[in-house]
């Protein structure tokens, strides 16, 4: 095999969490230009907008709906289940849906709090387990890619529950990789910088918090979906089989400044 080849994903069938818009979006389109057929998963039915993207570009893509803050362990198993159904097998996972609370830690409500962690990190680890599950039954191991934060390295503000959650993302995927490495399951995550999506919506409406961040950021951009996409199909791809446990940053340069 060439080495270009290795970054190939044809043949492949990834489940992606959360693709109707951000980073699920351009991770989902990523990985069909790469050779993938993809399983999405949102609460709503995902928008026109990605299956049309994804019908020009000539890909397979199958929506399914699930409420990813509410779903138990059984839930997820049986949502694996339906996309084995769907394609024959699983070989990526991507744990890209999440969600953010903003409020000042004294006031930080039960329900802000219980909501992340739910989706940004309980819905996390017990699909990672479902599909961690479908790999060994399997025998052909497995890429699980989870999405982490700045905020994995860093405390923010006004963001208790969020920090929380992807400090825990990041812990998750050495723990993980760690137990996994003998399937030949490889887990790793992505630690996107500041991107322009829905997530961010409220901090580059603030002029002078947006500004701020963009002057700290040394690429002097906001990241947009296709600058985490690439390193995406990386870690999805047999390029990256020596590579587990890790985050890597996609930030502009952002922790390093």
């Amino acid at each position: 095999m060439s080495y270009l080849n290795k970054f190939s994903l044809k043949g492949k069938v990834a489940l992606v969490t959360g693709t109707s818009t951000g980073l699920g979006q351009g991770i989902t389109l990523g990985f069909i230009q790469a050779g993938a057929k993809v399983v999405g998963v949102d609460y709503m039915p995902t928008q026109d907008d990605t299956a049309e993207k994804v019908k020009a570009l000539g890909g397979e893509f199958t929506s399914l709906q699930a409420d990813l803050i509410k779903a138990t362990p059984e839930d997820l198993q049986a949502l694996v289940e339906k996309a084995v159904k769907i394609y024959g097998k699983l070989d990526i996972l991507v744990n890209n849906a999440g969600i953010i609370r903003r409020e000042d830690a004294l006031d930080f409500s039960k329900e802000n709090w219980y909501d992340v962690m739910a989706i940004n990190i309980d819905t996390v680890f017990f699909l990672s387990q479902a599909v961690g599950r479908q790999y060994v039954k399997q025998g052909t191991g497995g890429k699980i890619i989870s999405i982490a934060s700045m905020l994995s390295y860093q405390g923010g503000i006004r963001v208790p529950s969020y920090t929380a959650s992807k400090s825990a993302v990041k812990g998750l995927t050495m723990a993980l990789a760690n137990e996994w490495s003998k399937h030949n399951i490889q887990v790793n995550a992505i630690a996107p910088g500041y991107m322009a999506t829905n997530n961010t919506k409220q901090l580059r409406d603030d002029e002078t918090r947006a500004g701020q961040i963009l002057e700290r950021i040394p690429a002097g951009r906001w990241g947009t979906p296709e600058d985490v996409a690439a390193p995406a199909v990386f870690l999805a791809s047999s390029a990256s089989d020596y590579i587990t446990g890790f985050t890597i940053a996609v930030d502009g340069g952002w922790l390093a400044r």
